[in-house]
């Protein structure tokens, strides 16, 4: 098991030195490029503003003036036009990235729990408050059927009208009536 430990430790070396000389190389190309940058700075200076020379005359500073004026527009008006091409291409960078992101597939869909619910409570949870509808069927039948039985019953007494005045005629039905409380 020492023999493991040591070639743990040999590993774990290993790794801290490969990071430590990345680091060393990321920071010596930032400092490289930071150094062109510079560079390439001064050299656009140099090119878009030459050494500025004072006229002597009212009349030349009047127009040297206006010349940096319109210079100063052009140069916003190039600004703003970099600025909405830099802001389009960060926005279809971020669309794109999200593309890549959906792509690979990262996003787990979550372990989805088997749950028990009535319809009825599935509507609730859909439309909310609006859900006014029972889904309850076997309520829904049991009612249809006592109507359905009531209503033939009320046929049936009133269907056969002979047996009816039969069973309420002489004194055997008036009993009958009475203790059924009409």
């Amino acid at each position: 098991s020492s023999h493991l430990q040591k070639k743990r430790r040999a590993a774990t070396a290993r790794r801290q030195h490969l990071k430590s000389a990345m680091l060393q190389l990321a920071v010596s190309e930032i400092e490289k490029e930071t150094a062109a940058k510079e560079v390439e700075k001064q050299n656009y200076l140099a090119e878009h503003c030459p050494p500025l020379s004072l006229p002597g005359s009212m009349q030349e500073l009047q127009e040297l003036c206006k010349k940096l004026h319109a210079k100063i527009d052009s140069v916003d008006e190039e600004r703003y036009d970099t600025e909405v091409k830099l802001q389009k291409t960060t926005k279809e960078l971020e669309d794109l990235n999200q593309k890549l992101f959906d792509l690979r597939g990262k996003f787990k869909r979550p372990p989805l729990r088997r749950v028990r619910m009535s319809a009825d409570a599935m509507l609730r949870a859909l439309l909310g408050a609006k859900h006014k509808v029972n889904m309850d069927l076997r309520a829904n039948l049991k009612q249809v059927k006592k109507e359905d039985t009531e209503k033939e019953k009320d046929l049936r007494d009133v269907g056969d009208w002979r047996k009816n005045i039969e069973e309420k005629s002489g004194m055997e039905g008036r009993k009958k009536m009475f203790e059924a409380g009409e």
